[in-house]
C-alpha cells in the first residue's frame, strides 16, 4: 500500500490534479468534456507555475551562491527546498496513508459540523505528512507521527474556516473556496497580533499603501514588473566581487533582471488558469455538498494557495524580502540556516495575511519580516530532526532530492519555518504523552468552538431566509 501511494504521489501535482478533478467533476454530475477541460486547465496552471518558480530558483541559484562565497555567508544548514520536504513526507508510512486518513477525518468533521471546509487540495496533504514524518523518525513511533499529522490537519481546517470570510471578501472570484494549507495559515496568528499592534502605532495604522497605491504614487517604480527587474539587477551586481567583473557581466546582470521581471509578470497570468479550471468544479461541488449538508451555513472547497499568489502585494513583498531575508539570516545570532532554494516559496506565505492587512504593503512586509525571521530559528531548531528523516528516506529510496551534502544538516523554509510544525513537534517529541494530551485537548476545543460558530451562522442564515 505504501508503494502504491508513493507511486501516485510521485506523479506530481501537474498529473495528479487533472486526474483528480476530472474524476471528481464526473462524480458530481459535470459532463465529461467540461470536467476534463477543468482538470487540464488546473494541470496546465501547475505546469506553468512550476516553470516560473523553476526559472526563479535556477536564475537566482548561481548569483546567490556567488554572493554567499564572496561575502562568506556559509552557514551550517543546507537549504533543501520544498521537494526534499515533500519527499520526506510521502516516503513514509505516515505519508502513504495521510490522504485517506485525513479525508476520512474531514468527512467526519463535516458530518458533526465542526468544519465547513472540504479539503480537496490532495497534493498539498504533504504538509501534514511532513510534520507526521519528522515526528515519526524522531520518536520512532508511528502513532505519534499520525497524531502530529492529524492535529495539524484539524487545526488548519479550523483556522481556514475562521479566515474564509475575510479571504473571500478580499480576493475576487473565491466565493465558496478556502485555503486550508498549513504553511499559509500558520502565519495568521503572527499577522493578527502584529496588525493589531501596528494599528495602535500613531501614523502607521493610517499608512494605507497597497499595490495599486504604489503604482499611483511611484508610477513605474511601483509596478511589480519593474521592481522585479530592479531587484534582479541588484542581486546580479552583488554576485560579482569587483567593478571590472560587473562590467564584464552586464549581459548576465541584465538577463537576471529581465527574468525576475518575467516571474513577477507571469505568475498573476498563470493563476488565472487555476481560477478558470476550478470554477466549474467548485460551483458543482458546493451545490452537491450543500444539498447533502442541509444545515450547513456554507460549505467551502479547500484549494491550493496557488490560486492567489499572483496578487500584486504578494509579489512585491516577496521580492523585497529576498535580499532582506538573506541579510538577516547572516546577522541574526544563533541562526544557522541560509535560505536559497526555499526562496521561491515566499509567495505562499502571504495568501492568508493579505486579507488581514487589506493588502497594505508596509504592514505585510513587516509581518513577513518578523514571521520569517522567527521562522529561521524554527528551521535551525528542527534541523536535526529534519536531517534524521531525510537521511533515513535517502537510505531507503536513494532519492537525490533528500541527499544532504557532507558536513551539513538539512532544512527547508517550506513548512519547517511554520509555527504549527514547531509547536506540534516539540509537544509530541519533548513531552510525549502529556504533550499529546495537551494537543488533542486544544484541537478538540478549537473544533468545538468552530462548531458552535458554524451552527450560530446557520441559524442566523435560516432566520434571515425566513424573514424574506
Amino acid at each position: 500500500m505504501e508503494q502504491v501511494f508513493s507511486y501516485i504521489i510521485g506523479l506530481g501535482a501537474a498529473v495528479m490534479m487533472p486526474i483528480i478533478f476530472t474524476i471528481l467533476g464526473i462524480c458530481i454530475g459535470i459532463k465529461f468534456g467540461k470536467a476534463l477541460k477543468s482538470g487540464l486547465l488546473v494541470g496546465v496552471g501547475f505546469v506553468g507555475l512550476s516553470v516560473v518558480t523553476a526559472l526563479l530558483t535556477s536564475s537566482l541559484g548561481g548569483p546567490l551562491k556567488s554572493m554567499s562565497e564572496i561575502y562568506h555567508l556559509q552557514l551550517g544548514i543546507f537549504d533543501m527546498g520544498w521537494p526534499a520536504a515533500a519527499s520526506v513526507a510521502y516516503n513514509t508510512t505516515v505519508g502513504a496513508f495521510i490522504i485517506p486518513v485525513c479525508l476520512g477525518i474531514n468527512i467526519i468533521l463535516l458530518l458533526v459540523r465542526a468544519t465547513k471546509t472540504i479539503n480537496i487540495d490532495l497534493w498539498n496533504y504533504w504538509h501534514y505528512a511532513f510534520i507526521g514524518a519528522v515526528v515519526f523518525f524522531a520518536t520512532n513511533s508511528i502513532w505519534y507521527g499520525f497524531l502530529a499529522a492529524i492535529v495539524c490537519f484539524v487545526i488548519t481546517l479550523v483556522i481556514a474556516d475562521l479566515t474564509t470570510a475575510k479571504l473571500q471578501s478580499y480576493y475576487k472570484d473565491l466565493d465558496g473556496i478556502s485555503i486550508p494549507q498549513p504553511f499559509c495559515q500558520s502565519f495568521v496568528p503572527f499577522a493578527e497580533v502584529l496588525n493589531w499592534g501596528m494599528d495602535k502605532i500613531p501614523g502607521l495604522g493610517k499608512l494605507d499603501l497597497d499595490a495599486e497605491g504604489m503604482k499611483k504614487k511611484f508610477g513605474l517604480l511601483g509596478e511589480p514588473l519593474f521592481l522585479g527587474v530592479i531587484v534582479g539587477i541588484a542581486i546580479g551586481m552583488l554576485s560579482y566581487s569587483s567593478w571590472k567583473e560587473i562590467i564584464d557581466g552586464i549581459p548576465q546582470i541584465l538577463g537576471l533582471g529581465i527574468k525576475m521581471g518575467a516571474v513577477m509578470e507571469l505568475i498573476p497570468r498563470i493563476t488565472t488558469l487555476f481560477i478558470e479550471g476550478l470554477r466549474p468544479i467548485a460551483d458543482a461541488t458546493k451545490d452537491l455538498v450543500s444539498r447533502k449538508f442541509k444545515n450547513a451555513s456554507q460549505i467551502n472547497i479547500g484549494m491550493s494557495p496557488a490560486l492567489v499568489i499572483g496578487h500584486p502585494t504578494t509579489l512585491v513583498v516577496s521580492l523585497l524580502l529576498i535580499p532582506v531575508l538573506l541579510f538577516l539570516s547572516v546577522i541574526l545570532p544563533g541562526n544557522q540556516f541560509l535560505p536559497l532554494a526555499s526562496l521561491a516559496g515566499l509567495f505562499y506565505v502571504f495568501p492568508a495575511v493579505l486579507p488581514i492587512t487589506k493588502g497594505n504593503v508596509v504592514k505585510t512586509f513587516i509581518i513577513g519580516l518578523v514571521s520569517l525571521s522567527i521562522g529561521l530559528y524554527f528551521v535551525t531548531d528542527l534541523a536535526p530532526a529534519f536531517t534524521q528523516a531525510a537521511q533515513d528516506v535517502y537510505a531507503k529510496t536513494g532519492d537525490a532530492a533528500v541527499k544532504i551534502p557532507d558536513g551539513f544538516q538539512g532544512g527547508s523554509l517550506d513548512f519547517a519555518s511554520s509555527l504549527f510544525a514547531w509547536v506540534i513537534y516539540h509537544c509530541v517529541h519533548d513531552f510525549k504523552i502529556i504533550g499529546s494530551i495537551v494537543l488533542v485537548a486544544f484541537t478538540t476545543f478549537m473544533a468545538i468552538v468552530n462548531r458552535r460558530k458554524i451552527i450560530k451562522e446557520s441559524l442566523m442564515a435560516n432566520a434571515a431566509s425566513d424573514d424574506k
